[in-house]
């Protein structure tokens, strides 16, 4: 099913369940069916009124990276951690790059957050969809959240 995001067309697949299986901006997806729902969330994800997805997902892949894609979720709105962060988080803190290869390996991009994992140095690095486009929704998600002030 094709969305309109403010950065441009995306695709959405569902499968016969009514479960989510694809998410990106590149190219259609082979869905089943339409979703009433991951459309609501999607527009009110765009509107800046929802910062977290609640939907079913059936993403395929292995184990190790639906742990990864699992640990995504967890990334809050506007925030990004780096490649061996999210090793650790799965608790194989020398698995950066096989992490980097799941993550590239998402086929739920955005709702599974892996434009939110940035390298070490604190750069862009790797992002299906194309770094402009990672940095354009960091720069989107940051738009929405409040600066913390300490003191």
């Amino acid at each position: 099913m094709r969305i309109e995001t403010p950065f441009g067309p995306a695709w959405a697949a569902i499968n016969e369940g009514g479960a989510l299986t694809a998410f990106n901006f590149r190219q259609p997806g082979n869905d089943i069916g339409e979703s009433a729902e991951v459309a609501s969330q999607l527009k009110e994800f765009f509107a800046g009124t929802r910062r977290e997805f609640d939907l079913a997902m059936a993403p395929d892949g292995t184990d190790f990276q639906k742990r990864v894609w699992a640990e995504l979720l967890k990334i809050p709105f506007g925030e990004t951690i780096s490649y061996g962060e999210l090793a650790r988080r799965i608790g194989d803190p020398m698995a950066s790059r096989a992490v980097g290869h799941a993550n590239s390996r998402n086929p739920i991009a955005l709702i599974v957050p892996c434009h939110r994992v940035i390298g070490a140095n604190g750069t862009l690095t790797g992002y299906a969809g194309g770094l402009e486009l990672k940095e354009r929704l960091l720069n989107w998600e940051r738009s929405f959240v409040q600066p913390r002030l300490f003191g």
